[in-house]
Protein backbone atom coordinates (compact mmCIF):
# COMPACT_ATOMS: atom_id res chain seq x y z
CA UNK A 1 0.00 0.00 0.00
CA UNK A 2 0.90 3.66 -1.18
CA UNK A 3 0.08 4.66 3.09
CA UNK A 4 2.17 7.80 3.59
CA UNK A 5 1.86 7.83 7.87
CA UNK A 6 3.78 11.55 7.62
CA UNK A 7 1.54 13.18 4.88
CA UNK A 8 -2.11 12.41 5.92
CA UNK A 9 -3.91 14.83 4.89
CA UNK A 10 -5.23 15.44 1.31
CA UNK A 11 -6.17 18.73 -0.92
CA UNK A 12 -9.75 17.93 -1.83
CA UNK A 13 -10.22 16.93 2.31
CA UNK A 14 -11.96 20.02 3.78
CA UNK A 15 -14.20 19.99 0.15
CA UNK A 16 -15.19 16.29 1.23
CA UNK A 17 -16.07 17.26 4.95
CA UNK A 18 -13.08 15.40 6.34
CA UNK A 19 -10.70 16.08 9.18
CA UNK A 20 -7.39 14.06 9.52
CA UNK A 21 -5.13 14.63 12.44
CA UNK A 22 -2.08 13.96 13.35
CA UNK A 23 -2.75 10.94 15.10
CA UNK A 24 -4.41 8.99 11.82
CA UNK A 25 -4.00 5.20 11.79
CA UNK A 26 -5.86 3.11 9.13
CA UNK A 27 -8.15 0.87 10.34
CA UNK A 28 -8.18 -3.10 10.71
CA UNK A 29 -10.97 -4.63 9.90
CA UNK A 30 -10.69 -7.12 12.38
CA UNK A 31 -12.09 -4.17 14.79
CA UNK A 32 -14.97 -3.59 13.50
CA UNK A 33 -17.70 -4.48 15.17
CA UNK A 34 -19.34 -7.18 13.29
CA UNK A 35 -15.83 -9.23 13.49
CA UNK A 36 -15.10 -8.04 16.96
CA UNK A 37 -18.69 -10.28 17.64
CA UNK A 38 -16.87 -13.22 17.08
CA UNK A 39 -13.71 -13.05 18.48
CA UNK A 40 -13.91 -10.38 21.74
CA UNK A 41 -15.64 -10.92 24.64
CA UNK A 42 -16.81 -7.50 24.96
CA UNK A 43 -19.07 -7.70 22.55
CA UNK A 44 -19.76 -11.34 21.88
CA UNK A 45 -22.91 -12.81 23.98
CA UNK A 46 -25.59 -15.22 23.61
CA UNK A 47 -27.46 -12.91 22.07
CA UNK A 48 -25.24 -11.70 19.23
CA UNK A 49 -25.04 -15.33 18.44
CA UNK A 50 -28.58 -15.60 17.85
CA UNK A 51 -28.72 -12.46 15.99
CA UNK A 52 -26.26 -14.29 13.23
CA UNK A 53 -28.61 -17.28 13.60
CA UNK A 54 -31.74 -15.68 12.68
CA UNK A 55 -30.39 -14.96 9.65
CA UNK A 56 -30.51 -18.87 8.59
CA UNK A 57 -34.46 -18.67 10.28
CA UNK A 58 -32.35 -20.97 13.61
CA UNK A 59 -33.78 -18.46 15.54
CA UNK A 60 -37.46 -18.78 16.54
CA UNK A 61 -38.94 -15.48 17.13
CA UNK A 62 -40.85 -14.45 19.68
CA UNK A 63 -42.15 -11.15 19.38
CA UNK A 64 -44.92 -9.69 17.79
CA UNK A 65 -45.70 -7.08 14.64
CA UNK A 66 -42.36 -6.79 12.47
CA UNK A 67 -40.81 -10.26 14.36
CA UNK A 68 -43.28 -12.73 12.98
CA UNK A 69 -41.80 -15.75 11.17
CA UNK A 70 -42.99 -14.04 8.17
CA UNK A 71 -41.35 -10.93 8.74
CA UNK A 72 -37.84 -12.39 9.17
CA UNK A 73 -38.38 -14.64 5.88
CA UNK A 74 -38.71 -11.86 3.81
CA UNK A 75 -35.57 -10.10 5.39
CA UNK A 76 -33.61 -13.41 5.25
CA UNK A 77 -35.05 -14.31 1.72
CA UNK A 78 -33.82 -10.80 0.48
CA UNK A 79 -30.35 -11.39 1.57
CA UNK A 80 -29.96 -14.37 -0.21
CA UNK A 81 -28.01 -13.59 -2.86
CA UNK A 82 -25.61 -11.67 -1.74
CA UNK A 83 -25.32 -14.61 0.98
CA UNK A 84 -24.30 -16.86 -1.85
CA UNK A 85 -21.52 -14.58 -3.14
CA UNK A 86 -20.13 -14.26 0.62
CA UNK A 87 -20.60 -17.64 1.55
CA UNK A 88 -18.83 -19.20 -1.82
CA UNK A 89 -14.81 -18.89 -0.29
CA UNK A 90 -15.74 -19.60 3.34
CA UNK A 91 -13.43 -22.63 3.45
CA UNK A 92 -10.87 -20.19 2.30
CA UNK A 93 -11.92 -17.84 5.29
CA UNK A 94 -13.24 -15.21 2.86
CA UNK A 95 -16.21 -13.66 2.96
CA UNK A 96 -16.52 -11.88 -0.14
CA UNK A 97 -18.31 -8.44 0.29
CA UNK A 98 -17.68 -8.52 3.78
CA UNK A 99 -14.08 -9.36 4.95
CA UNK A 100 -12.80 -9.93 1.48
CA UNK A 101 -13.17 -8.88 -1.94
CA UNK A 102 -15.22 -10.38 -4.71
CA UNK A 103 -13.40 -13.09 -6.26
CA UNK A 104 -13.51 -12.28 -10.10
CA UNK A 105 -15.30 -14.54 -12.39
CA UNK A 106 -13.95 -13.21 -15.22
CA UNK A 107 -10.32 -12.54 -16.17
CA UNK A 108 -8.72 -9.55 -17.48
CA UNK A 109 -8.76 -9.24 -21.45
CA UNK A 110 -5.67 -9.12 -22.74
CA UNK A 111 -6.09 -7.09 -25.16
CA UNK A 112 -6.83 -3.52 -23.81
CA UNK A 113 -8.53 -0.75 -25.27
CA UNK A 114 -6.95 2.64 -25.22
CA UNK A 115 -8.69 5.21 -23.28
CA UNK A 116 -8.01 8.89 -24.69
CA UNK A 117 -10.94 10.52 -23.29
CA UNK A 118 -11.22 9.89 -19.38
CA UNK A 119 -13.99 11.88 -18.91
CA UNK A 120 -15.74 10.25 -21.67
CA UNK A 121 -15.12 6.69 -20.01
CA UNK A 122 -16.35 8.01 -17.14
CA UNK A 123 -19.67 8.78 -18.10
CA UNK A 124 -19.87 5.65 -19.97
CA UNK A 125 -19.13 3.78 -16.70
CA UNK A 126 -21.88 5.99 -14.61
CA UNK A 127 -24.12 5.19 -17.44
CA UNK A 128 -23.91 1.25 -17.80
CA UNK A 129 -23.79 1.53 -13.95
CA UNK A 130 -27.18 2.80 -13.88
CA UNK A 131 -28.04 0.11 -16.75
CA UNK A 132 -27.02 -3.02 -14.07
CA UNK A 133 -29.50 -1.38 -11.58
CA UNK A 134 -27.07 1.60 -8.96
CA UNK A 135 -29.16 4.76 -8.61
CA UNK A 136 -25.86 6.62 -8.00
CA UNK A 137 -22.20 6.57 -9.43
CA UNK A 138 -19.41 8.71 -9.10
CA UNK A 139 -15.64 8.84 -9.46
CA UNK A 140 -13.03 9.53 -6.53
CA UNK A 141 -9.04 8.57 -6.76
CA UNK A 142 -7.45 6.09 -4.77
CA UNK A 143 -6.58 7.34 -1.13
CA UNK A 144 -4.88 4.44 0.43
CA UNK A 145 -6.17 6.17 4.07
CA UNK A 146 -9.33 4.79 3.84
CA UNK A 147 -7.99 1.06 2.53
CA UNK A 148 -8.16 -1.06 5.34
CA UNK A 149 -4.92 -1.99 6.97
CA UNK A 150 -5.54 -5.72 6.88
CA UNK A 151 -8.97 -7.80 6.46
CA UNK A 152 -10.13 -10.57 8.69
CA UNK A 153 -9.28 -14.39 7.84
CA UNK A 154 -12.92 -15.79 8.99
CA UNK A 155 -11.52 -19.16 9.75
CA UNK A 156 -9.52 -17.85 13.21
CA UNK A 157 -10.76 -14.10 12.63
CA UNK A 158 -6.96 -13.12 12.47
CA UNK A 159 -5.81 -10.21 10.23
CA UNK A 160 -4.35 -11.35 6.74
CA UNK A 161 -2.87 -9.17 4.30
CA UNK A 162 -5.38 -6.49 2.36
CA UNK A 163 -3.95 -6.68 -1.23
CA UNK A 164 -5.25 -4.90 -4.12
CA UNK A 165 -3.91 -5.26 -7.63
CA UNK A 166 -1.21 -3.57 -9.12
CA UNK A 167 -2.11 0.02 -11.09
CA UNK A 168 -5.34 0.03 -9.01
CA UNK A 169 -6.20 4.36 -9.14
CA UNK A 170 -10.13 5.49 -8.86
CA UNK A 171 -12.69 4.16 -7.07
CA UNK A 172 -16.19 3.81 -8.40
CA UNK A 173 -18.23 4.29 -5.47
CA UNK A 174 -22.13 3.44 -6.47
CA UNK A 175 -25.53 4.04 -4.20
CA UNK A 176 -28.30 1.52 -4.38
CA UNK A 177 -31.62 3.35 -2.64
CA UNK A 178 -33.28 1.25 0.47
CA UNK A 179 -37.35 0.89 0.28
CA UNK A 180 -38.73 4.15 1.94
CA UNK A 181 -41.42 2.22 3.04
CA UNK A 182 -39.66 -0.51 4.76
CA UNK A 183 -37.38 1.93 6.21
CA UNK A 184 -40.47 3.38 7.70
CA UNK A 185 -41.04 0.00 10.07
CA UNK A 186 -37.97 0.16 11.87
CA UNK A 187 -37.08 -0.99 14.25
CA UNK A 188 -38.42 -4.80 13.10
CA UNK A 189 -37.05 -7.49 11.41
CA UNK A 190 -39.47 -6.32 8.23
CA UNK A 191 -37.00 -3.67 8.02
CA UNK A 192 -34.25 -5.08 7.43
CA UNK A 193 -35.57 -6.66 3.88
CA UNK A 194 -34.84 -3.03 2.68
CA UNK A 195 -30.94 -3.57 4.06
CA UNK A 196 -30.85 -7.02 2.23
CA UNK A 197 -32.31 -6.33 -0.77
CA UNK A 198 -29.75 -4.18 -1.26
CA UNK A 199 -27.09 -5.92 -0.47
CA UNK A 200 -28.33 -8.25 -2.79
CA UNK A 201 -28.60 -5.77 -5.37
CA UNK A 202 -25.06 -4.20 -5.22
CA UNK A 203 -23.83 -7.96 -4.95
CA UNK A 204 -24.85 -7.94 -8.46
CA UNK A 205 -24.00 -4.59 -9.54
CA UNK A 206 -20.95 -4.34 -8.71
CA UNK A 207 -19.94 -7.93 -10.23
CA UNK A 208 -21.57 -7.03 -13.50
CA UNK A 209 -19.47 -3.69 -13.83
CA UNK A 210 -16.18 -4.85 -12.88
CA UNK A 211 -17.03 -7.64 -15.69
CA UNK A 212 -17.43 -5.08 -17.93
CA UNK A 213 -14.19 -3.16 -16.85
CA UNK A 214 -12.66 -6.31 -17.07
CA UNK A 215 -13.68 -6.84 -20.19
CA UNK A 216 -12.23 -3.83 -21.43
CA UNK A 217 -8.41 -5.07 -20.13
CA UNK A 218 -8.31 -3.31 -16.90
CA UNK A 219 -8.12 -4.59 -13.46
CA UNK A 220 -11.70 -4.15 -11.40
CA UNK A 221 -11.99 -5.39 -8.13
CA UNK A 222 -15.92 -5.88 -6.74
CA UNK A 223 -16.33 -4.53 -3.53
CA UNK A 224 -18.74 -4.06 -0.81
CA UNK A 225 -18.12 -4.05 3.11
CA UNK A 226 -14.94 -5.49 2.63
CA UNK A 227 -11.47 -3.78 1.55
CA UNK A 228 -11.80 -0.14 2.44
CA UNK A 229 -13.98 1.98 4.38
CA UNK A 230 -16.70 3.20 1.83
CA UNK A 231 -18.08 6.30 3.36
CA UNK A 232 -15.03 8.27 2.71
CA UNK A 233 -14.63 7.22 -0.62
CA UNK A 234 -18.22 8.74 -1.10
CA UNK A 235 -17.53 11.62 0.44
CA UNK A 236 -14.49 12.51 -1.79
CA UNK A 237 -16.81 11.44 -4.75
CA UNK A 238 -18.88 14.29 -4.13
CA UNK A 239 -22.39 11.83 -3.60
CA UNK A 240 -23.06 13.73 -0.11
CA UNK A 241 -22.19 14.68 3.01
CA UNK A 242 -21.63 12.86 6.53
CA UNK A 243 -24.07 13.11 9.43
CA UNK A 244 -24.30 12.67 13.02
CA UNK A 245 -26.01 9.94 12.22
CA UNK A 246 -23.02 8.32 10.91
CA UNK A 247 -24.83 8.12 7.69
CA UNK A 248 -23.62 10.13 3.83
CA UNK A 249 -26.70 12.31 3.50
CA UNK A 250 -27.62 12.84 -0.40
CA UNK A 251 -29.74 14.91 -2.24
CA UNK A 252 -31.22 12.62 -4.01
CA UNK A 253 -31.86 10.12 -1.59
CA UNK A 254 -31.10 11.69 2.09
CA UNK A 255 -29.06 8.45 4.35
CA UNK A 256 -31.45 6.43 2.69
CA UNK A 257 -28.97 4.57 0.98
CA UNK A 258 -26.14 1.59 0.65
CA UNK A 259 -23.00 1.96 -0.94
CA UNK A 260 -20.50 -0.23 -2.72
CA UNK A 261 -17.28 0.15 -4.71
CA UNK A 262 -15.21 -1.04 -7.39
CA UNK A 263 -10.95 -0.65 -7.30
CA UNK A 264 -10.05 -0.17 -10.83
CA UNK A 265 -7.36 0.85 -13.20
CA UNK A 266 -9.55 2.13 -15.92
CA UNK A 267 -8.16 5.25 -16.74
CA UNK A 268 -10.74 7.85 -15.04
CA UNK A 269 -12.11 11.36 -14.52
CA UNK A 270 -12.65 12.14 -10.73
CA UNK A 271 -15.78 13.83 -9.43
CA UNK A 272 -15.60 16.80 -7.10
CA UNK A 273 -16.18 16.78 -3.75
CA UNK A 274 -18.79 19.17 -2.80
CA UNK A 275 -20.20 20.62 0.63
CA UNK A 276 -23.80 20.95 0.65
CA UNK A 277 -24.58 22.32 4.29
CA UNK A 278 -25.45 19.01 6.32
CA UNK A 279 -23.26 19.42 8.66
CA UNK A 280 -24.29 23.00 9.43
CA UNK A 281 -28.01 21.36 9.54
CA UNK A 282 -26.72 18.54 11.93
CA UNK A 283 -25.41 20.77 14.52
CA UNK A 284 -28.83 22.04 15.32
CA UNK A 285 -30.20 18.98 14.61
CA UNK A 286 -30.09 16.09 16.92
CA UNK A 287 -33.24 13.89 16.02
CA UNK A 288 -31.32 10.59 15.57
CA UNK A 289 -29.46 10.93 19.13
CA UNK A 290 -32.75 11.63 20.92
CA UNK A 291 -34.56 8.75 18.61
CA UNK A 292 -31.63 6.01 19.50
CA UNK A 293 -32.90 3.76 22.69
CA UNK A 294 -28.94 2.86 24.03
CA UNK A 295 -28.06 6.27 23.38
CA UNK A 296 -25.35 5.20 21.00
CA UNK A 297 -25.35 8.66 19.23
CA UNK A 298 -23.36 11.62 20.07
CA UNK A 299 -24.29 15.05 20.92
CA UNK A 300 -21.89 18.16 20.47
CA UNK A 301 -18.96 19.24 17.93
CA UNK A 302 -17.20 16.16 15.92
CA UNK A 303 -14.77 15.00 17.73
CA UNK A 304 -11.26 12.16 17.71
CA UNK A 305 -12.35 9.08 18.94
CA UNK A 306 -10.54 6.28 20.62
CA UNK A 307 -13.40 3.74 20.54
CA UNK A 308 -12.08 0.41 19.36
CA UNK A 309 -14.30 0.34 16.46
CA UNK A 310 -13.69 3.92 15.06
CA UNK A 311 -10.84 4.79 13.18
CA UNK A 312 -8.35 6.82 14.87
CA UNK A 313 -7.66 10.43 14.01
CA UNK A 314 -10.37 11.64 12.20
CA UNK A 315 -12.56 14.29 13.70
CA UNK A 316 -16.02 13.25 13.22
CA UNK A 317 -19.20 12.24 14.44
CA UNK A 318 -18.80 8.89 16.41
CA UNK A 319 -21.43 6.09 17.43
CA UNK A 320 -20.97 3.78 20.43
CA UNK A 321 -20.94 0.90 17.81
CA UNK A 322 -21.08 -1.83 20.85
CA UNK A 323 -24.18 -0.38 22.40
CA UNK A 324 -25.36 -0.15 18.71
CA UNK A 325 -24.87 -3.65 17.92
CA UNK A 326 -26.12 -4.84 21.11
CA UNK A 327 -29.58 -3.48 20.68
CA UNK A 328 -28.94 -5.21 17.11
CA UNK A 329 -28.67 -8.08 19.04
CA UNK A 330 -31.29 -7.96 21.10
CA UNK A 331 -33.77 -7.88 18.49
CA UNK A 332 -32.12 -9.88 16.28
CA UNK A 333 -32.09 -7.86 13.16
CA UNK A 334 -30.33 -3.90 12.05
CA UNK A 335 -31.69 -0.87 13.44
CA UNK A 336 -32.23 2.09 11.28
CA UNK A 337 -34.00 4.31 13.36
CA UNK A 338 -31.71 6.73 12.96
CA UNK A 339 -32.30 6.71 9.76
CA UNK A 340 -36.05 6.57 9.67
CA UNK A 341 -36.20 9.85 11.92
CA UNK A 342 -33.53 11.93 9.67
CA UNK A 343 -35.63 14.84 8.38
CA UNK A 344 -33.09 14.12 5.29
CA UNK A 345 -35.21 10.98 5.01
CA UNK A 346 -37.34 12.09 2.35
CA UNK A 347 -38.85 11.66 -1.41
CA UNK A 348 -36.64 14.32 -3.13
CA UNK A 349 -38.42 13.80 -6.46
CA UNK A 350 -41.30 15.86 -4.64
CA UNK A 351 -41.20 19.39 -5.83
CA UNK A 352 -42.49 20.28 -1.65
CA UNK A 353 -39.06 17.84 -0.89
CA UNK A 354 -36.87 19.98 -2.94
CA UNK A 355 -38.19 23.28 -1.59
CA UNK A 356 -37.32 21.55 1.79
CA UNK A 357 -33.85 20.45 1.06
CA UNK A 358 -32.87 24.05 -0.16
CA UNK A 359 -33.79 25.37 2.87
CA UNK A 360 -32.08 23.05 4.86
CA UNK A 361 -28.79 23.27 2.77
CA UNK A 362 -29.31 27.64 3.43
CA UNK A 363 -29.00 29.78 6.54
CA UNK A 364 -32.65 29.60 7.01
CA UNK A 365 -31.60 25.45 8.26
CA UNK A 366 -33.86 26.49 11.21
CA UNK A 367 -36.72 27.20 10.02
CA UNK A 368 -36.76 23.62 7.90
CA UNK A 369 -35.74 22.03 11.25
CA UNK A 370 -39.57 23.28 12.66
CA UNK A 371 -40.82 22.30 9.57
CA UNK A 372 -39.86 18.52 10.38
CA UNK A 373 -41.55 18.66 13.66
CA UNK A 374 -43.43 15.39 14.17
CA UNK A 375 -41.95 13.74 11.12
CA UNK A 376 -40.45 10.19 11.26
CA UNK A 377 -42.68 8.29 13.32
CA UNK A 378 -42.63 4.69 13.07
CA UNK A 379 -45.06 2.78 10.78
CA UNK A 380 -46.32 -0.63 12.00
CA UNK A 381 -45.02 -3.16 10.28
CA UNK A 382 -48.33 -4.85 9.94
CA UNK A 383 -49.44 -2.35 7.70
CA UNK A 384 -46.51 -2.64 5.06
CA UNK A 385 -48.08 -6.31 4.26
CA UNK A 386 -51.50 -5.04 3.67
CA UNK A 387 -50.78 -1.90 1.98
CA UNK A 388 -51.57 -3.02 -1.19
CA UNK A 389 -54.91 -4.44 -0.39
CA UNK A 390 -56.66 -1.38 -0.14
Amino acid sequence: MRYLPNHPRQQNDEDAGIDVSDGFEPFAQRNDVFSRAFWDERVRTQKTDAFFASYRMEAAPRRGDGFTQRDFALRNASWLISDVISDRSAPDGKREGFQAPIANDTPVAPDQISVDDPEKMSAEIKRFAKFFGADLCAITTRDDRWLYSSRVDTRDMSATPNDLPAGITHVIVLGHQMEEDLVATYPSALAGAATGREYSHEAAIVMQLAAYIRNLGYEAVASMNDTGLVIPYALKAGLGEYARNQMVITPEYGPRLRFSKIFTSLPLAADPPKKLGVAEFCNICTKCADACPVKALPYGAPALSDQPSSIKGVRKWTSDAEKCFGFWAKMSSDCAICMRVCPFNRDFGRWQHKLWLKLALSPFRKIALWLDKGRGGRVKPASWWTQNDK
